[in-house]
């Protein structure tokens, strides 16, 4: 990462209770479709931590942003190496597999257009911009492929 490109994004106090009044209703399944509430083990203190989080869907693939850059639930995902999504009752493990810059553009792309009225004040390019436009910022923007586990394995 480039020394100018901050770490992450730091929500500011209204954020974070909006993000936990949020979080409380994604996790109810009050949510429109692609809004979950991910949940992830901390890397130090091995606590559970929760924040909603929006979903992309591309054919035959699912993805997380990380429209903060690299967050604390990033660095406990990449540390875990899963997650659990949630919404209403339901809950399901994946395993995450980082994505490469290379391969980020599109996933950028689909997630700005999808859920532009929520994250567009984080990307300085425009929801609807071809992907080619976040080819020089993919760097600043966490990508995780999910991935099930297959059967068995996710079981505890």
């Amino acid at each position: 990462m480039s020394p100018q490109v901050p770490a992450f994004r730091e929500p500011s106090p209204l954020e974070r209770i909006f993000n936990k009044a949020f979080g409380i209703l994604v996790g109810l399944g009050l949510a429109p479709r692609g809004y979950y509430l991910l949940r992830v083990r901390g890397r130090t203190t091995g606590r559970v931590h929760s924040t909603p989080v929006n979903v992309v869907e591309l054919p035959g693939s699912r993805f997380l942003v990380a429209p903060r850059g690299r967050t604390q639930w990033v660095r406990n995902a990449e540390a875990a190496g899963e997650v659990t999504l949630r919404k209403g009752w339901t809950s399901r493990r994946f395993r995450i597999r980082p994505v490469p810059d290379r391969e980020k553009p599109p996933m950028l792309r689909a997630y700005l257009d999808n859920f532009k009225m929520t994250v567009q004040r984080y990307f300085p390019v425009h929801a609807g911009s071809p992907p080619e436009a976040f080819a020089a910022i993919v760097e600043r923007y966490p990508v995780f492929e999910l991935l099930p586990f297959n059967e068995g394995e996710g079981a505890r």
